[in-house]
This record gives C-alpha cells, sequence and structure tokens, in this order.
C-alpha cells in the first residue's frame, strides 16, 4: 500500500535579532545641564544688545531700565545733523563694489586653481595663505603710497581696490574648493555638445556654485561694512567717510553721546542682520559643499 508521505512542516525562520539601540552620551546628560547653560550665554548674549536698544529709544539724560516713552530723536539726530545719511550711502556703495569685484575675481582665480594644473600651484596655494597672516595695518604704508601715486587718496576707489585686495586670498581658495565639487565630467559633456570653455562654465558650473558664490560674496559684504581702518587713513573729506569713521566722529575726549552712538550702532547693525536673515540657508549650504573637498 502506497500512502503519502506528508510534508514536513516548514520551518518558519526566526526574525533577526533587533540590534539594540546603544545609548548615546548625549542621552545619559540630564537636559537641565544642558538648557541652562545655554540660557547663561544667551543672557549674556542678549544683554548688550538690549542695553543699545535702551540707550537708542529712551529720552536723553532718563536713567530708566524700560525704554518707555520711546523716542526716535537720537536716530533723527544722527542720521540728519551727524550725516549718518551720507555715511550709509557711501558704506552700501563700498560694500557693493567690494562684493562685485571679489566675487569676479575670485571666481576666475578660483577656476584656474581647480581646473588647471602648473608648476607653482602648491607655492602659489601657500602664498595666498600665508597672507592671511598679514594683518591690515601693515599694508597701510604701501597701499597708501600706490595710491598717493595713482591720485586715489580721498577717494570710495581708494578702500573698494584695498577691500578688494584684502579679501581675495580667501575667496579664491574658497571658491576653488566649490569648483572642484563640480563634476569635470560636466563641462566634458557641454564641450562635445559644441561648447567652448567659457560657454560651459556659464551654463554647467556657474549655476551650480551660486551657494559658495553667496557665501564668498556677503563675508566680503560685510568686511567692507565693518572696517574701520582704510576708509580711516584713505578718506579725509567727512562727505565720503562710511559708517564705521561716523561711529568714531560721536566719541570725542571730553564727551560721548551715549544715545546718538547707540543709534548710530544699531543703524550700522541692521543691513548685515538682515543679509544674514535672508541668505544664511545659502551660506550653510556654500560652506558645507566647499568643506568635502580641496
Amino acid at each position: 500500500m502506497i500512502t503519502e508521505i506528508a510534508p514536513a512542516p516548514e520551518r518558519v525562520a526566526a526574525e533577526p535579532a533587533r540590534p539594540r539601540k546603544k545609548r548615546r552620551a548625549w542621552d545619559e546628560v540630564p537636559r537641565r545641564h544642558i538648557y541652562v547653560p545655554l540660557s547663561i550665554y544667551l543672557l549674556f548674549t542678549l544683554i548688550p544688545f538690549y542695553w543699545i536698544l535702551l540707550f537708542a529709544l529712551r529720552p536723553a539724560g532718563s536713567t530708566s531700565l524700560v525704554p518707555w516713552p520711546m523716542t526716535f530723536e537720537h536716530f533723527e539726530k544722527v542720521w540728519n545733523e551727524r550725516a549718518f545719511g551720507t555715511y550709509f550711502q557711501n558704506s552700501v556703495l563700498v560694500g557693493v563694489a567690494t562684493l562685485v569685484m571679489t566675487t569676479l575675481v575670485a571666481l576666475a582665480g578660483g577656476y584656474a586653481l581647480a581646473r588647471f594644473n602648473f608648476k607653482i600651484k602648491r607655492a602659489f596655494m601657500l602664498a595666498l595663505l600665508c597672507t592671511q597672516f598679514v594683518p591690515g595695518a601693515l599694508l597701510l604704508v604701501p597701499l597708501f603710497e600706490i595710491f598717493a601715486n595713482l591720485r586715489m587718496i580721498n577717494s570710495l576707489g581708494s578702500v573698494i581696490i584695498a577691500e578688494t585686495v584684502f579679501q581675495l586670498p580667501l575667496s579664491m581658495i574658497l571658491i576653488s574648493g566649490f569648483i572642484r565639487n563640480v563634476p569635470y565630467s560636466l563641462e566634458e559633456a557641454a564641450w562635445v555638445d559644441g561648447c567652448n570653455r567659457l560657454t560651459a562654465f556659464r551654463i554647467v558650473v556657474l549655476p551650480l556654485l551660486r551657494p559658495g558664490l553667496i557665501a564668498v560674496g556677503s563675508f566680503a559684504f560685510v568686511h567692507a561694512w565693518n572696517h574701520f581702518l582704510f576708509a580711516l587713513m584713505f578718506l579725509s573729506d567727512q562727505s565720503k567717510q562710511t559708517i564705521p569713521v561716523g561711529l568714531n566722529t560721536l566719541m570725542s575726549a571730553d564727551s560721548v553721546d551715549l544715545g546718538a552712538l547707540a543709534a548710530g550702532g544699531i543703524i550700522a547693525a541692521v543691513p548685515v542682520v538682515i543679509v544674514f536673515a535672508f541668505i544664511q540657508k545659502w551660506l550653510i549650504t556654500g560652506f558645507s559643499a566647499g568643506a568635502v573637498k580641496g
């Protein structure tokens, strides 16, 4: 008699044991040990800003710790009587011109460093890095002699050129790092399609460099906006001074107008805060991309 052999029961595969989640040192730290130091740090950071707002918004002679009644007389004084409107325009001109010139020259130099090989490339990169250790004060005498021979003393052009020269080394190094992150095969594909090097760079590479260009340009603008030394040494006419020098005029040997000085400081800080508020996303993306290679 033939009997049908029942199939052996299928073995149910045992589920692999889930690896236990490792506890990090961060998870073991009580939250109060994190939030309390951060709160103290935030308090010490915000107190100076509140103090500036207090002097700028409360009436002259008041000792109140709350800016009430609120007044804008200090802003009107520095803008109209102290010619801060002119200083503001000059600072915007210097900052924007420095941004454009630094970005364009650094873009060309960074592309050459990223895409071409030449004998003194390493020495040139080392020289660019070494320039970052030279303080701006050491450049005053040679730059002053050059601008005096070119008859550019007491002109905004001298400050713009000096700021651009001072910002170029680091900007070129950063942009060369951004360009190295763009695959070289993309440019080769554009060449195969009939583009020359300039057209391929404009169509393929340049759009991918937007975060890096914004990062480099923003720092060039902020440095030119806040820099005091070049404007003080190369500009003698009050109508051509910038905001940092204008703030210095509010302090004398005998007295300091704290309300006007605080109002001027807020006027100087607001444009920079607005710029960083709008570009912070591009700024973080740009520096993250530039830190991968190069």
